[in-house]
């Protein structure tokens, strides 16, 4: 088990730990939730600076990186919405959640055609991913004067996210109308 691997699965493990604290009955709860989804961010930077530098890079972390990083943000935000019952709030969480399911299965079927870096992560991906996990951390911290940080973030990490998947959409269009002409995989590569 590569040392990738591992800090891939301690955030896999911070999980339940983040879900119970989260939910104690003391003040600190929320602040202490933040601090460990902080650490389970920081792992997720980790195990891939360590898989390329150290090339440790596997098929068990290529599957686990990404489930690890989307269990760890459609939990938060689940426990998002109960904290901060708005319907803008819940359209923010539902757009991002709702975009991660479809990014994830379109990736799939274009890796199964063989042209998963038609759908690669692209720049603005990682802009949204960094004011999606500011907007978490601070939304979770619960901290009266820096909310609408939180709120600013969320907002802007979901307007990027359907401007992301837009541009995903639209990398993979060659192929989905192919496929909906019902050309095989054969007939749409001759």
């Amino acid at each position: 088990m590569t040392l990738a691997n591992q800090l891939t699965l301690i955030r896999i493990g911070l999980i339940p730990l983040f879900v119970v604290v989260f939910f104690l009955p003391f003040g600190w709860g929320h602040f202490v939730s933040a601090l460990i989804f902080s650490a389970a961010a920081i792992t997720d930077w980790a195990d891939g600076y360590v898989a390329r530098k150290y090339n440790q890079s596997t098929k068990l972390g290529a599957f686990l990186d990404p489930v690890a990083d989307k269990l760890m943000v459609v939990i938060a935000l689940v426990l998002l919405v109960t904290l901060y019952p708005a319907a803008w709030f819940a359209t923010c969480a539902i757009v991002i959640v709702g975009r991660e399911i479809v990014i994830s299965a379109l990736r799939e079927w274009m890796a199964e055609l063989g042209e998963r870096a038609s759908v690669a992560v692209s720049y603005i991906g990682k802009v949204k991913t960094t004011l999606q996990m500011v907007a978490i951390i601070v939304l979770l911290a619960d901290i009266d004067t820096l909310r609408w940080i939180g709120f600013v973030a969320i907002v802007a990490a979901a307007a990027l996210t359907l401007w992301s998947m837009v541009l995903y959409l639209k990398a993979a269009k060659p192929y989905l109308l192919a496929d909906m002409d019902g050309k095989s995989d054969n007939e749409s590569s001759n």
